[in-house]
């Protein structure tokens, strides 16, 4: 059974982390570019969100005894495999954890008009992941 009280606190900082792009999510791409502060906040919360998503599947996979994941990424393919999330959510996910890569690892190459993408069309996949985990708890 999945730790339901831990899912649920993860989920409600998810749900403060969407909460706090919220705002963002209809920036331009010049205006992201040209504005550091924003840069940092919406990196940063991105960072945290995608961490927090990957907490989340990290301990359903765990807790269903799944197979163990090599990488983050390949959490969100054994949900996917096992049908707690949709298939297309799954590679979604992953996908987001190669994004959160570069947001840690390597900002120096972090191309603004993705990171624009992900705040106006990838969240909701995080948005869709977070509600799929509440229908599990």
């Amino acid at each position: 059974m999945v730790d339901r009280d831990l899912v649920l606190r993860r989920l409600a900082l998810l749900e403060t982390y969407l909460e706090q792009l919220a705002p963002y999510r209809g920036i331009e791409v010049d205006a992201y570019r040209q504005d550091w502060k924003t840069q940092r906040i919406v990196e940063r919360t991105l960072h945290l969100a995608i961490e927090t998503c990957m907490d989340v599947a990290d301990h359903i996979v765990a807790d269903r005894r799944l197979r163990v994941p090599e990488t983050g990424a390949e959490s969100f393919e054994i949900l996917a495999e096992a049908g707690l999330v949709p298939p297309a959510l799954g590679i979604a996910l992953a996908s987001m954890v190669g994004f959160r890569n570069i947001l840690v690892h390597d900002y120096a190459r972090l191309d603004p008009s993705i990171v624009v993408r992900v705040l106006r069309t990838d969240l909701g996949d995080v948005e869709r992941f977070r509600d799929v985990v509440q229908t599990l708890v």
